[in-house]
């Protein structure tokens, strides 16, 4: 089984991305087509999709303008996975705290951006992630926080009691950069359980 899987390439870790979503695939033997999403017309041909990091506000205006945002929505509609890294997680959100950013509102989390810190106060932590046996390197950079989860969200990792990992549905958001490691086991939790139920 070949999995279409499109990264949203308004900027952020793409390639990071693609490599993570290839090694989760060749876990469950299968392939992974990975496509750029710059335009609308893409979306609806994927399987699952990525919302990489980035400025969240750039993103926000972006997928909007192209008709992209529209694309996503029905993606999550129709119960197709999506992994929404950081920023992609502020864009997924229902509230970002910040007029400039335009949401997507396809997970019922509110989220302050930066609120981990600026760049130099970027971190590793070992995170216990529902679901994973052993904890997950998970790296922080200039992280939003999330401070309100809705009643359908479940939490899958907390640090420094805030959640950092969430699911509702078909997606799963996360507060940290899971494809700047080797260890693909967040794509995995986000998509295969999902993609092979």
């Amino acid at each position: 089984m070949t999995l279409r899987a499109g990264v949203l390439a308004v900027q952020g870790d793409v390639s990071e991305h693609g490599d993570a979503i290839r090694r989760a695939a060749a876990a469950h033997d299968q392939t992974a087509e990975v496509v750029e999403i710059r335009e609308s017309g893409v979306v609806p041909d994927c399987d699952v999709l990525l919302l990489p990091g980035g400025e969240s506000t750039t993103i926000s205006r972006l997928i909007h303008r192209e008709g992209i945002a529209d694309e996503i929505q029905s993606h999550v509609e129709a119960g197709k996975p999506v992994l929404a890294t950081c920023a992609g997680l502020i864009v997924s959100a229902s509230d970002a705290q910040d007029d400039r950013v335009d949401t997507l509102n396809v997970i019922d989390v509110s989220v302050e951006r930066n609120a981990f810190g600026r760049q130099k106060d970027s971190f590793e932590a070992p995170l216990a992630v529902e679901g994973l046996d052993d904890p997950f390197p998970a790296v922080f950079i200039r992280a939003p926080v999330i401070d309100y989860v809705g009643t359908d969200v479940e939490v899958l990792a907390t640090w420094d009691d805030h959640p950092v990992a969430v699911r509702e549905g078909p997606v799963v958001g996360t507060s940290f950069h899971p494809e700047l490691t080797e260890d693909p086991r967040i794509h995995d939790l986000a998509f295969f359980d999902s993609v092979e139920s």
